[in-house]
């Protein structure tokens, strides 16, 4: 399915209580969407079902905070991270996520498993400039291995330069 969707600057909010669930297989193809994920991003779950979850990625998110996000699920390790998703019409939503590996009874990864909550909006404040710069610094690049590389580097300098973790920035924030 390609997209042709165009950004409406447009937010739309869900419920505190809800949680948007879904899970990929190792590719990152979408084989489960719960309700709260088909309501608000718009697309039904047949629209969903078989795409890569990139299907509601807003352009305003840097690419590098996915490859940081992919890397730690290929250590086989879970990862925290705030996203600004968008929906079927354009429309745009931020989202607390909690991704993890799922794992087979071997201990193999056979997919991933992701639950997202509201954000809290004094992060997503906090963060919005730092995604700005990230795609500033990707957008300086006409390859596109080189943006992703650019990018990826300024963030890892932006995170060491407060002497904690990824995982210790999300959560202090």
């Amino acid at each position: 399915m390609t997209s042709s969707v165009k950004p409406t600057g447009v937010e739309v909010f869900f419920d505190a209580d809800d949680i948007i669930v879904s899970k990929t297989d190792l590719k990152g193809r979408i084989t489960y969407a719960n309700r709260v994920f088909t309501d608000i991003c718009g697309y039904s779950e047949a629209e969903l079902l078989g795409q890569p979850h990139s299907i509601v990625r807003h352009p305003d998110m840097p690419r590098c905070v996915f490859k940081l996000l992919w890397d730690t699920l290929a250590e086989g390790r879970e990862i925290f991270a705030y996203v600004k998703n968008m929906t079927k019409y354009g429309d745009y939503y931020w989202v607390f996520a909690h991704v993890t590996p799922s794992f087979d009874a071997n201990g193999t990864v056979i997919g991933y498993h992701s639950n997202r909550r509201v954000p809290e909006r004094r992060v997503v404040a906090a963060l919005e400039p730092v995604y700005a710069e990230l795609l500033a610094q990707e957008s300086r690049h006409r390859n596109g291995k080189d943006a992703l590389a650019a990018g990826y580097q300024h963030m890892i300098d932006f995170v060491k330069s407060k002497n904690i973790s990824y995982d210790q920035l999300v959560f202090s924030l």
